[in-house]
């Protein structure tokens, strides 16, 4: 049965693991996050969002399979960008780092952290979620579009894994 819930202090090592396995499995896909432990995600940012509370885990049985955090925090290249509603942060959250292990790809366990945030989302009166995606992670914009997001634009964006590179941007209004 799969379960989706905030993780505790306790469940950083696996959490580590988690990401570490991602970027090594994936090093060479086709499609892959960019992500480089240490640079993005680091240790403090992980910790910093278990701490707040915005850091989900997925669990299938006894395995961990995904990874995401929500909260209110965007790039500054966010206030930029003209989305279909003109909103405060704290009526928006942004979902990152989400991750499915590659041994669970393709069994929807992402659409499901998705619609686990959604419905957060709703029980919290939010009114939208956004999100950026590296234009070449072809999979993770066909997710969020089959989820239901709304293509923005693309604008070039800044990240310490990425460098100056080019992203799709997603809005969902709940």
């Amino acid at each position: 049965m799969l379960t989706i819930r905030r993780a505790e202090i306790t469940d950083y090592a696996d959490v580590e693991r988690f990401y570490c396995e991602i970027i090594e499995s994936m090093r060479d896909a086709e499609f892959k996050p960019e992500w480089e432990m240490g640079v993005y995600p680091t240790e403090q940012l992980l910790k910093n969002a278990i701490q707040e509370q915005t850091l989900f885990i997925t669990h299938l049985e006894n395995h961990l399979v995904g990874v995401m955090i929500l909260n209110h925090e965007c790039e500054p290249e966010y206030e930029k960008v003209k989305w279909q509603a003109d909103l405060q942060k704290e009526d928006v959250l942004f979902i990152h780092l989400l991750g499915v292990s590659p041994f669970y790809h393709g069994k929807g366990f992402a659409k499901q952290m998705v619609a686990y945030a959604v419905e957060m989302c709703r029980r919290n009166s939010v009114k939208a979620i956004r999100l950026d995606v590296l234009q070449k992670n072809i999979p993770a914009a066909k997710l969020y579009k089959s989820c239901g997001f709304r293509f923005i634009e693309s604008r070039e964006m800044y990240y310490e894994d990425t460098g100056l590179t080019d992203f799709y941007l997603y809005e969902l209004i709940l």
